[in-house]
């Protein structure tokens, strides 16, 4: 399983930026509607953090403490892609993002996924 994530970027305090993760390389019988998806961020010198999680239908969602209310996950099966929207942005929610994929349909976050994909980075200024 390969997830391609991307725009990330710099922006300032109180904007807001979408992350998009792009799922391919699925096994045989398999589709990207068949797997959870998710999102995890790793600040400096921290360790790596839940930040949201959607199951396969795209009916159920969970959110880290840290982000409820701010963030939004969302997922377009037709396209094989996973969407994280990321509003009120703080210099705390700086960090690598990583987007995740588990072949539990119901994964929501609570262990370690099964596939991650490279990292793309949000900064955030105050």
């Amino acid at each position: 399983v390969q997830l391609q994530a991307s725009g990330g970027g710099s922006v300032q305090a109180g904007g807001s930026l979408r992350l998009s993760c792009v799922g391919s390389g699925f096994p045989s019988g398999f589709s990207f509607s068949s797997y959870s998806m998710g999102w995890f961020r790793q600040a400096p010198g921290k360790e790596r953090e839940f930040v949201a999680a959607v199951i396969w239908a795209g009916t159920r969602r969970s959110y880290g403490d840290s982000v409820k209310g701010r963030f939004s996950i969302s997922r377009d099966n037709a396209k094989n892609t996973v969407f994280l929207q990321m509003n009120t942005l703080k210099p705390e929610d700086t960090a690598v993002y990583y987007c995740a994929a588990d072949p539990n349909p119901y994964y929501e976050g609570t262990m370690s996924p099964s596939f991650w994909g490279q990292g793309t980075l949000v900064t955030v200024s105050s």
